[in-house]
């Protein structure tokens, strides 16, 4: 059920809407890079302070088509986001200059961001 024309990307992913098997799997810039090359992005990048550091990072546009979309599941508990299904997401997690930890409902400057984490989340699909 793997996606081949699209890939869906943001900065985190509610653990609140895993209900079947997924794997999480750290992954270095060029995995990213090969998974992005050719592929239509879907994003639902919520940040939008720290969306231009993290498209400088990921080499291409990552603004969503509206404002905060929302992430739901189909009736197979797989993430969709509009129309399309996906068994793959992946994430772009920024790490922090020195101790700093952002305080709740705080947006993070752009200048705190030393660099990013590369997240794979592969939902279990049983072919």
């Amino acid at each position: 059920m793997k996606n081949n024309t699209s890939i869906l990307i943001g900065n985190s992913f509610p653990f609140s809407l895993i209900r079947r098997d997924v794997t999480i799997e750290p992954q270095p810039h060029s995995a990213l890079k090969a998974a992005l090359a050719g592929k239509r992005i879907v994003s639902y990048w919520g940040h939008t302070n720290t969306l231009a550091r993290a498209e400088e990072f990921a080499g291409c546009g990552l603004a969503p088509k509206s404002e905060r979309p929302v992430l739901k599941l189909n009736d197979d508990h797989f993430p969709t986001l509009g129309n399309q299904t996906f068994s793959e997401v992946w994430i772009l997690s920024p790490d922090y200059i020195g101790h700093f930890r952002p305080a709740v409902g705080e947006e993070v400057p752009p200048e705190k961001i030393s660099g990013w984490q590369i997240l794979k989340l592969t939902w279990e699909t049983h072919e």
